[in-house]
């Protein structure tokens, strides 16, 4: 059987590089590839004060890969109802990663000691995607 993997994808109006470059600190992950709108084959179908944009970008590490790209604001959706789980393995780097993405945004859950989780928490960040982040503990 072949493989399938699942890829969060978000949609921005017009922030996408800035929440990218972001998310690459906070996740400590790289961006293995960016296209703008006017990098694209489609530049010229995009209007030039759109060439900025971003058409596809790609973050990744360890076995996490997040996209995006930026979408006309007419169309654009706040995320609802779903969240990014971030999965770490210790409780300091769970609490670093979850003050970085709630900073200038909105806490749901304070970071916690919970039944299943050493640390678990839930904020949207300042660019509106919610994230859950989770380091569990040890299951008997």
């Amino acid at each position: 059987m072949s493989e399938v993997r699942l890829n969060p994808y978000l949609n921005f109006p017009g922030n996408c590089r800035e929440a990218f470059d972001f998310y690459a600190r906070v996740l400590q992950a790289e961006i293995r590839l960016l296209i703008t709108m006017g990098e694209s084959p489609m530049a010229s179908e995009v209007p030039p004060e759109c060439h900025n944009n971003i058409c596809h970008v790609c973050l990744s590490t360890q076995g996490m890969v997040l996209m995006g790209s930026d979408c006309p604001p007419d169309v654009y959706e706040k995320p609802q109802g779903t969240l990014i789980n971030v999965q770490v393995e210790s409780a300091a780097r769970a609490q670093a990663i979850f003050a970085d993405l709630s900073e200038g945004g909105e806490i749901r859950m304070p970071m916690e000691e919970t039944f299943w989780a050493e640390r678990f928490g839930v904020c949207t960040d300042r660019f509106g995607v919610p994230w859950m982040v989770n380091c569990e503990k040890p299951m008997p």
